[in-house]
């Protein structure tokens, strides 16, 4: 294992991992305090761009010490990019993070302009991004989870055999619907913070639908800010108002379904959203 993080994130290694679709993955593992793997044997809760959310998710594994609110004992899993592609997640992410066949909105098209245009992005980035968009494999991504990494992660680190989790935010929320809606019985509980359903054709409309009135026993928590409801980029509008509705149509349905509202933006949302995600589905 690598010590790259050693003494900045505490209890945290390292490894990087390719795929069997040669894609190259960073892979950040937390674990508790004093953690024992062979007396513990704790799930796991993967959490999803590990870029991005490592820094702000992997240190509130401290809250399994809490004394007024305990979240029952987790390993962290982040996951990631690594080598050169760490420099491009932001759009490889929309490649791994997106059901297979999900459609382009025109609103974030225009945002990917917008961006452009007030240099934010340059017309090179935001071209490869749009790239990724049309090519998207949540399947093969969710494949790779459970499948490839999972039986290292077990092996390596003695985890339980199930009560597993998983968090997503943004892409990676919807990314967690998907996963809820097509995963099985692997994770016992999905977190999907401000999922980014910006279509109102998005695939996990037309998945529930097919689904009839069973939903998945995977306990799932949805999160969405009130600044995305109430601000005016279309955009983040459209996500929420589409998150609103596919909670809407869950409300007559059975399964295990909880929703909190976040008083944040879409950026500064997720870790708010990662702590309503435990307190919800992991508290002791």
């Amino acid at each position: 294992m690598s010590t790259m993080w050693q003494g900045c994130l505490a209890h945290t290694d390292y490894f990087e991992m390719r795929s069997s679709g040669g894609h190259d993955y960073g892979v950040w593992v937390t674990t508790p305090p004093n953690y024992d793997p062979v007396a513990a044997q704790a799930p796991v809760v993967y959490v999803l761009d590990g870029n991005w959310t490592v820094g702000m998710t992997a240190p509130l594994i401290i809250t399994q010490l809490d004394f007024m609110q305990p979240i029952q004992p987790y390993v962290q899993v982040s996951v990631g990019y690594a080598g050169e592609d760490a420099e491009h997640w932001e759009r490889l992410r929309s490649r791994d993070l997106l059901p297979p066949g999900e459609p382009l909105a025109k609103e974030f098209i225009d945002a990917v302009e917008t961006g452009v245009q007030t240099g934010v992005t340059s017309r090179e980035r935001a071209d490869a991004y749009l790239a990724e968009l049309n090519d998207t494999r949540g399947d093969v991504f969710l494949n790779f989870l459970t499948a490839e990494l999972h039986p290292r992660i077990e092996r390596e680190y003695g985890t339980a055999p199930s009560g597993h989790g998983l968090f997503g935010y943004s892409h990676g929320g919807l990314f967690g619907l998907y996963a809820w809606l097509n995963g099985g019985t692997f994770f016992d509980s999905i977190g999907a913070g401000s999922p980014g359903i910006i279509s109102t054709d998005s695939q996990v409309f037309a998945q529930l639908q097919a689904m009839g009135d069973t939903l998945p026993a995977t306990k799932l928590h949805v999160t969405f800010n009130d600044r995305e409801i109430l601000g005016d980029l279309a955009v983040y509008q459209n996500l929420a108002k589409n998150a609103a509705t596919f909670l809407h149509r869950l409300t007559s349905r059975s399964g295990s379904v909880t929703s909190a509202v976040m008083h944040e933006t879409h950026v500064t949302g997720l870790q708010a959203s990662f702590l309503s995600y435990l307190r919800t589905c992991r508290a002791q």
